[in-house]
């Protein structure tokens, strides 16, 4: 089980090499995805708090990687935070996402990245659930469900 402990040393000195890397140019990726998909994933967006059904859909499954596909999450892992964006207390595999200091917008967080191909996700936070503690607070329009 992933510890905040753990996400804070890996983004400070190094995250898990991810099972696949999945590298294209902007174009293509312009191409691939909506405007609003494009502007979280490729260029560190945030979309809009309560924007989504997502959060509110607690249903068993599989999550996604919008942009590649990757495995992310399980829904067991999901709750209902109250923040506006699904939320997660661990990642499906360990190496899936990739962990990044973020002290843009005058604050220090912790950035979460797809491990294979670089889209934003959102950040993590350590005011999650027992047993974790842990908040993966994620973009919706970053995910897509796989099942």
């Amino acid at each position: 089980m992933l510890t905040w402990q753990e996400i804070v040393t890996r983004s400070e000195q190094g995250n898990v090499a991810p099972r696949q890397r999945v590298e294209k140019t902007d174009q293509q990726w312009q191409s691939q995805l909506s405007d609003e998909q494009y502007r979280v994933t490729r260029q560190k967006g945030t979309e809009r708090a309560f924007s989504s059904g997502m959060c509110n859909l607690f249903e068993p499954g599989l999550y996604g990687c919008v942009c590649c596909g990757t495995l992310l999450f399980d829904a067991n892992e999901k709750f209902d935070s109250g923040t506006g964006w699904p939320s997660f207390t661990q990642p499906a595999e360990d190496s899936a996402i990739a962990y990044h200091k973020d002290t843009s917008h005058g604050m220090t967080r912790i950035e979460t990245t797809c491990a294979s191909c670089d889209a934003h996700l959102g950040h993590v936070f350590p005011d999650g659930p027992p047993p974790t503690g842990l908040r993966f607070c994620m973009n919706a329009v970053a995910l897509q469900k796989l099942d």
